[in-house]
């Protein structure tokens, strides 16, 4: 684990600078203390961190969960009573882990994978381009399509060409061009670009043109477009932002329901999320699902013992760790350790950086998800993978993730069942004659209720006066609906004068006069 970190702590930093507003954008988005988040933040890189079994996944608060804790918090009668609830959730998904219900996230299509890494990618350019030209109205960290501020993602980027920063605007040019000049020239160069990564320069950047720039009335950038981490006072003051669930109410229905839906809403994200990341892993490391529900559930319940949001595995963060050549869980667990000592040390100094410059960054991130080239790609596999694509990155960026991924999951099952249906390997039909008075099916080896249309379809089209030959030698499995449709067939030949010769592994059988007999010659 430690043979990497020339690799995991440049990577780290990275994922830092891409953590940290989101960790305060979504507290922000959820109507949390600003301090939750970055708690989230700092338990889910260092504890998630080292009990995953990701060697590349990054977790924390998610945006996908922010609606859900928004509307918690005034359900349940505050933020403390809301806390109990993170912790009651973070218990069911250690349960989860234990029943072994991480395998659920092997059960969603890759084309559905794919388009939430895409979808992803887009609406993090989307969401970016008002922070790019200092328009911060919308908290970072807010992916839904309504936005808290009351506006939709198109037309808050139609409002931010009004209220343009010539200063956010200027330094946000300028470190998008650091880092395409570093991931596209530097960095083959010499290995110090390497190890120094460009995000670090950019927002380095940042910091120097906002100091020499802030009295100035055209370049200055506001305080409002700044990172906004809160300063403590003192020892007392710091330790006073964390808060403690309320136990007394552990009794209330609410907050079971509550604790209920975050855990299957985290789980599911984090598990999806998962499946994206090892998809996007060089080494294509599996991550094993069942230790990550376990992982998630300790640093839930943690989290929300100590005043955090709910954790999961996060894509945003996860990319960026992988673009940025992370290799194993470190750059993980440091970058946990840089918010956690950056929020106690360095307070003042992260709130100079401009928020423009981190649009800049995340930027990067959302392209390399989203390349057109993928785009291309899909078209290319036909429309059976390209429409399930599709409607999941039309539904994260006309709604949010969840509903992104149902609306795929949807499309993908439906296109199964059509996929099933027109399927011809399950069956073969041949004609001995050009009347076509002589006809053989052959089963395939698995038949199940997906190929009931096809069949009866078949099975209809055979004239009367025939003779069908059905051969299920190669068979090893047939539904028991497949066996009724075949037993109805059996006493609707009869009626339509079709002969049939049933040829199974066990012997021969003509025109076989009930559905026993053919269980019987079946291959079990």
């Amino acid at each position: 684990m430690f043979k990497h970190l020339k690799n995991d702590i440049p990577a780290s930093i990275v994922v830092f600078f891409v953590a940290l507003p989101l960790c305060l954008g979504i507290a922000l988005a959820s109507g949390a203390p600003l301090f939750s988040g970055l708690i989230a933040g700092i338990v889910g890189g260092i504890l998630v961190g080292a009990l995953s079994g990701s060697h590349i996944g990054v977790s924390g608060p998610a945006a996908g969960l922010a609606a859900i804790v928004l509307t918690a918090i005034g359900a349940l009668g505050g933020y403390q009573n809301f806390l109990l609830a993170v912790v009651l959730g973070g218990a069911i998904q250690i349960i989860l882990g234990i029943l072994k219900a991480g395998i659920i996230g092997y059960y969603f299509p890759s084309s559905v994978i794919k388009g939430m890494l895409t979808g992803i990618g887009i609406i993090i350019i989307l969401k970016q381009i008002p922070h790019f030209f200092g328009y911060d109205a919308n908290p970072e960290g807010d992916w839904a399509f309504f936005q808290v501020d009351g506006e939709n993602t198109f037309s808050e980027i139609i409002n931010s060409l009004n209220y343009i920063s010539p200063g956010a605007t200027a330094i946000a040019l300028i470190g998008l061009s650091i880092l395409l000049l570093w991931d596209k020239v530097l960095s083959k160069k010499a290995k110090i670009f390497q190890l120094v990564q460009g995000p670090l320069v950019a927002v380095v950047a940042g910091i120097l043109f906002y100091v020499f720039t802030k009295d100035s009335s055209f370049w200055g950038i506001a305080e409002e477009n700044l990172v906004s981490v809160p300063v403590p006072d003192d020892a007392a003051s710091f330790l006073g932002q964390f808060s403690f669930p309320n136990f007394s109410a552990i009794t209330n229905s609410d907050i079971w329901i509550t604790a209920f839906t975050i855990a299957l809403v985290a789980s599911l994200e984090t598990l999806l999320c998962v499946e994206a990341t090892d998809k996007l892993d060089p080494e294509k490391r599996v991550t094993p699902t069942n230790r990550e529900l376990l992982a998630q559930g300790t640093g839930n319940i943690v989290s929300g013992m100590i005043g955090g949001l709910p954790i999961t595995q996060v894509i945003v963060r996860s990319s960026a760790n992988i673009q940025s050549g992370g290799k194993s869980k470190m750059s993980a667990i440091i970058h946990g350790f840089l918010l956690l000592i950056s929020v106690i040390l360095i307070p003042r100094l992260l709130n100079l950086i401009p928020l423009s410059v981190l649009a800049a960054v995340l930027f990067i991130v959302g392209y390399k998800l989203a390349k057109p080239s993928l785009f291309k790609q899909m078209y290319q596999l036909g429309w059976k993978q390209s429409i399930p694509f599709t409607v999941t990155v039309a539904g994260i960026i006309f709604g949010d993730l969840l509903i992104g991924i149902s609306l795929g999951l949807a499309v993908g099952i439906v296109v199964i069942l059509i996929k099933s249906y027109q399927n011809s390997h399950f069956l073969h039909i041949e004609e001995y004659d050009n009347g076509g008075h002589k006809m053989k099916m052959t089963l395939a080896e698995e038949v199940t209720f997906f190929n009931k249309g096809a069949i009866l379809k078949e099975l209809d089209k055979i004239p009367r006066d025939s003779y069908l030959e059905l051969d299920v030698r190669k068979t090893r499995y047939l539904d028991n609906d497949i066996i009724e449709i075949l037993e109805d067939f059996i006493w609707k030949a009869k009626d339509r004068n079709i002969d049939i010769k049933l040829i199974s592994e066990l012997g021969i059988v003509e025109n076989p006069p009930s559905y026993m007999e053919f269980f019987n010659l079946r291959p079990k």
